[in-house]
C-alpha cells in the first residue's frame, strides 16, 4: 500500500491530533515518480523533538486498522459482539481510537474491480463518520470520473485493506503497541473458541495486525536464518557477524490445567439438551437410591466426564494436589504423521523428538544442516513468513493465563499500561518456548547463544528481520525508534539496509514509518519522505511540515541545527566551558595564550575554531594558531 491522506474528523480528536488534522503524504507529482521508480523502496522518516507527537501519527494509523480489523473479522470474542450490524457506533473501548477519520491510500485491486492511471492500483479512501458504520469510496474507477461508494461484502472489503499492518517499538513506549496489544487477545480468542466448539483452525492467525516486539525476535531470527539466502543474509553477517544457523530447540508444553468454568465452557449442548441430559442423570442418580444433595454432586460430575468424553482436548486426572481437569491447548494443531497442521510439521523438521513425561513437555530439537533447512522449506511451502506465523501462533497461547475478566478489561482498555497487568509466566508454564539457539559468529571459536548479543545486535537483526519476513506483502509497517541502541555506524546505514530488503520487489507495494532522533536517517532521506512533527506547547496541537532544506546528504549538523533546534554541535557541559574560557580576562591580556589554552582544553569542533578565530581577530592578532 503507499499512504495518501489522513485526517482525523473526531470532534475530540485523538492523542494529540486535533480534531480537523490532515496530512497529505505525497503530492500528485512525487506520487506518480514514486509509480514509475516501483524498485526505489524509501520510508517516511518521522524527525522532531521528544514529546512532538511523532508516535501519535504511528499509534493513529495503528487505531484505524485496528478498527477496520476488528469490524471486518469473522471470528470476535463475545466481549467485542455488538449488537448493530458492522459495528455502526463503534465498539467497547472505543475511546482508544479516533471514532472519525477519513484515510486515502493506493493498494492491489486484486481483480475487484478496473482502475485507471495510479499505475493500476485502487485508489480508495475510508470515511468514518462519528457513530456511523465507515464508507468505503474508490476514487479511480475505470468506468467513472466520479468516485463510486464500494458496496462489497464483508470479506471482500478487507481484502481491500493492508495484508499486514506491523508494528515494532524499541522502549518502553506503549503509545504504539495498544491497539496490536488488544488484538493479540483477539488472536488468541479465535483460536480458544476453536478448541471450545472443536473447529478446524488453519494454524496461522486470521488477524492482519501484528505488534512484533522482543517476545518474537528468536522466531523472526529463525525463520530467516532458515529460509534466505546468502545474499539476503548479507546485512546480518556483515553488520553482525552471523554466519550460519547451528543448532535450536523448541519446547511446547502439552497440556495446562483449567477450572470447572473452563471445562463447562467447553459444552456445546444448547440449553435444552442441558436441561434434557440434567433431567436424565437425575433420574439414573434417584434409581441408585442417592441424597439429594448426593444426586446433585453426582450430576455435576457425570456432565462435566460427558463434556470432557466429547472434547479430544479435554482430560481428567487424579494426581493427588493437581487440578483436576487438563486441557490440551495445541490439539488443534498437532494432527499425525502425515498432517500439515503446526505441530506434525515441527516434528517432521527435527533431528530428534521426545516427550517428557515428568514436565509433559514436547520437545523438539534441530542440528541445522541443508537436509534442515529443505525439511523446513517442504513443510512451510517454502516460505519464511508461513513459519513465522506458525510461530506466531504458538507463542500467542502463552496467553492463556489471562482470565476473561481480565481480556473485557483490555479490549475497552484506554490506559498504556495494559502490559503490567497480564501475567508474567514462567518458563516451564509457557505453551511455546525456544532454547539454545546457537550459530556461528565471525571471531568466535565455539558457536554462540543468540542471548549473548548486544541490544544493538538485537535490535538490528529484529528490525531488518521483520523487513525480509514480509516483504513479499502489501503491508503497512510502523516502526517506533528501531535504531536507538545502534552504534553511529550503523544508524549512517540503516536507511540503505531497509531498502535492501525490499530491493527488486516490484509485484508487491509496501509503505513504512519510521520515527527517529538520528540525524543519519534523515540524511539519507529526500525531503519529500522527511515529516518534522512540532507540538505547541501552549495547547498541545501537533503539526507537520516538510523541511525547508534538502535533506539528501545534509550534514550531521546542518540537520541537528534545522530539524532539532540545536545549533550546537559539542555537549551542553563542553559549550559551558568553553564559554567560561572566552569570558576570561586573560583574553584581554595575553589572547594568544588564552587561544592556546583553549584548544588544549577543548576538544576539536566548528565551536572551538570560531571562538579562537573571534578571539584573534578581536584582539588584532594577526597569526592564526595552529
Amino acid at each position: 500500500m503507499k499512504l495518501l491522506r489522513l485526517k482525523i474528523t473526531d470532534p475530540k480528536g485523538f492523542r494529540s491530533l486535533p480534531c480537523g488534522f490532515e496530512h497529505h503524504f505525497r503530492t500528485e507529482w512525487s506520487l506518480q515518480d514514486e509509480l514509475t521508480q516501483a524498485n526505489d523502496f524509501a520510508p517516511f522518516v518521522c524527525a522532531g523533538l521528544n514529546g512532538s507527537g511523532k508516535s501519535n501519527l504511528l499509534e493513529a494509523l495503528a487505531a484505524i486498522f485496528y478498527h477496520m480489523e476488528c469490524i471486518y473479522l469473522e471470528n470476535l470474542p463475545d466481549s467485542f459482539r455488538h449488537d448493530e450490524e458492522y459495528n455502526p457506533k463503534g465498539f467497547r473501548g472505543s475511546k482508544s481510537l479516533p471514532d472519525g477519520f477519513e484515510i486515502e491510500y493506493l493498494t492491489k485491486p486484486q481483480k475487484l474491480f478496473e482502475v485507471r492511471d495510479s499505475g493500476h492500483k485502487a485508489r480508495v479512501l475510508i470515511q468514518k463518520v462519528p457513530d456511523e458504520s465507515p464508507k468505503w469510496w474508490l476514487l479511480n474507477d475505470a468506468d467513472s470520473d466520479k468516485s463510486i461508494e464500494i458496496k462489497l461484502e464483508r470479506t471482500e472489503l478487507r481484502r481491500l485493506l493492508p495484508d499486514f499492518v506491523l508494528g515494532y517499538s524499541s522502549g518502553e513506549n506503549e503509545i504504539l503497541s495498544l491497539p496490536f496489544f488488544k488484538m493479540r487477545f483477539v488472536q488468541f480468542d479465535e483460536y480458544w473458541n476453536a478448541l471450545t466448539r472443536q473447529l478446524s483452525y488453519p494454524g496461522h492467525p486470521e488477524t492482519r495486525l501484528a505488534y512484533l516486539d522482543s517476545g518474537f525476535s528468536q522466531a523472526i531470527l529463525l525463520c530467516n536464518l532458515l529460509f534466505q539466502d546468502d545474499a539476503t543474509l548479507q546485512p546480518f553477517r556483515e553488520d553482525v557477524g552471523i554466519e550460519a544457523l547451528r543448532e535450536f530447540r523448541i519446547i511446547l508444553r502439552r497440556r495446562i490445567p483449567i477450572d470447572t468454568v473452563q471445562l463447562e465452557a467447553f459444552d456445546l449442548a444448547d440449553e435444552d439438551q442441558k436441561r434434557e441430559r440434567r433431567n436424565r442423570l437425575q433420574a439414573e442418580a434417584r434409581t441408585r437410591g442417592l441424597s439429594e444433595s448426593e444426586i446433585s454432586q453426582s450430576v455435576d460430575d457425570w456432565v462435566r466426564r460427558e463434556i470432557i468424553k466429547d472434547n479430544p482436548a479435554l482430560s481428567e486426572t487424579d494426581e493427588p494436589g493437581s487440578t483436576r481437569y487438563r486441557l490440551n491447548l495445541l490439539q488443534l494443531l498437532e494432527g499425525d504423521e502425515t498432517s500439515s497442521l503446526v505441530v506434525s510439521a515441527l516434528k517432521r523438521c527435527a533431528t530428534l523428538s521426545y516427550i517428557d513425561d515428568a514436565s509433559d513437555t514436547l520437545v523438539l530439537d534441530y542440528w541445522v544442516n541443508e537436509a534442515t533447512r529443505q525439511a523446513f522449506h517442504d513443510n512451510f511451502d517454502g516460505s519464511a513468513l508461513a513459519l513465522f506465523q506458525a510461530f506466531q501462533v504458538l507463542l500467542t497461547l502463552n496467553l492463556y493465563a489471562v482470565n476473561d475478566v481480565l481480556k473485557t478489561d483490555l479490549y475497552t482498555s484506554t490506559s498504556h499500561y495494559v502490559s503490567e497487568t497480564v501475567p508474567t509466566l514462567a518458563s516451564d508454564q509457557r505453551v511455546m518456548r525456544f532454547k539454545f539457539v546457537r550459530f556461528a559468529k565471525q571471531g568466535a571459536a565455539q558457536p554462540m547463544m543468540l542471548k549473548e548479543l548486544s541490544d544493538g545486535e538485537h535490535q538490528l537483526l529484529h528490525s531488518l528481520g521483520l523487513c525480509l519476513l514480509f516483504r513479499n506483502t502489501n503491508s503497512l509497517f510502523l516502526l517506533d525508534e528501531p535504531e536507538t541502541h545502534f552504534n553511529p555506524h550503523w544508524r549512517a546505514s540503516f536507511i540503505t539496509r531497509v531498502r535492501q530488503c525490499f530491493s527488486g520487489i516490484s509485484d508487491f507495494v509496501q509503505e513504512m514509518l519510521i520515527t527517529t532522533h538520528t540525524p543519519f536517517l534523515i540524511s539519507d532521506s529526500k525531503p519529500d519522505k522527511v515529516l518534522v512533527f512540532d507540538k505547541d506547547q501552549s495547547n498541545g496541537v501537533v503539526s507537520i511540515s516538510q523541511p525547508k532544506y534538502n535533506t539528501l546528504g545534509a550534514s550531521i549538523n546542518k540537520i541537528t541545527y534545522e530539524t532539532f533546534d540545536k545549533p550546537e554541535t559539542i555537549g551542553d557541559g563542553a559549550k559551558y566551558l568553553l564559554d567560561l574560557l572566552v569570558a576570561d580576562s586573560m583574553g584581554k591580556t595575553d589572547p594568544h595564550g588564552l587561544a592556546r589554552k583553549i584548544m588544549d582544553t577543548i576538544g576539536d569542533s566548528v565551536e572551538r575554531t570560531l571562538a579562537v578565530h573571534a578571539l584573534l581577530q578581536g584582539a588584532g592578532a594577526g597569526k592564526e594558531l595552529d
